[in-house]
């Protein structure tokens, strides 16, 4: 576990997560969500993935991201065709997968905000000076509220308990009851 006032170390999933970033954040809005928020925070598990929530954009837009994404040697798991892509997976709410060219692995997984919630969530990111990541994060309450209230799992509650940890300084309870009866409302019924 990461001490307070530590910086920790980059390794290829931060650099993958840096360089993807980068160039998302020239088109639209971005979050990491998830997983890797506890994992760049200091938590010690495996990922092969990184979750990437961004704010809704058009069709013309995103062939321009997507586009720099190839010039830039990544890939889309899914399909070549920007349109394809737009239309039959972000436009229906699914996630696609890019990953390096010619590496399978680390994939970041990038989905369309897709209700309030994930609104708020663009609304309220943060870049955690701890993770040594020039990056933008959903909040740590948020990552708290959705780990303990919506996803549960063992791995989930543990990068949960993480979290409260590392950032028990930043922790707001009033917002992670808040943040969870939003998720109880809109995700849960």
């Amino acid at each position: 576990m990461v001490k307070r006032g530590e910086i920790i170390e980059k390794n290829i999933l931060d650099d993958f997560c840096i360089r993807f970033c980068k160039i998302v954040e020239k088109y639209t809005q971005y979050i990491i969500v998830s997983g890797f928020v506890a994992i760049a925070s200091g938590r010690t598990r495996a990922t092969e993935d990184i979750d990437m929530i961004i704010k809704k954009i058009d069709r013309v837009v995103f062939s321009k991201m997507h586009n720099d994404l190839i010039r830039n040697k990544f890939v889309c798991v899914q399909s070549d065709n920007a349109g394809e892509i737009f239309e039959e997976y972000l436009q229906n709410q699914l996630s696609v997968r890019y990953t390096d060219k010619n590496k399978p692995l680390p994939e970041m997984e990038v989905k369309f905000a897709k209700d309030s919630i994930d609104e708020y969530q663009l609304q309220t990111r943060v870049k955690l000076a701890l993770t040594g990541l020039d990056i933008w994060f959903s909040s740590i309450n948020m990552n708290i509220a959705f780990k303990e209230e919506y996803l549960k799992s063992p791995k989930d509650m543990e990068d949960a308990r993480h979290l409260r940890i590392v950032y028990e300084e930043i922790i707001d309870e009033r917002e992670i009851q808040k943040i969870k009866k939003m998720i109880s409302k809109k995700r849960l019924q």
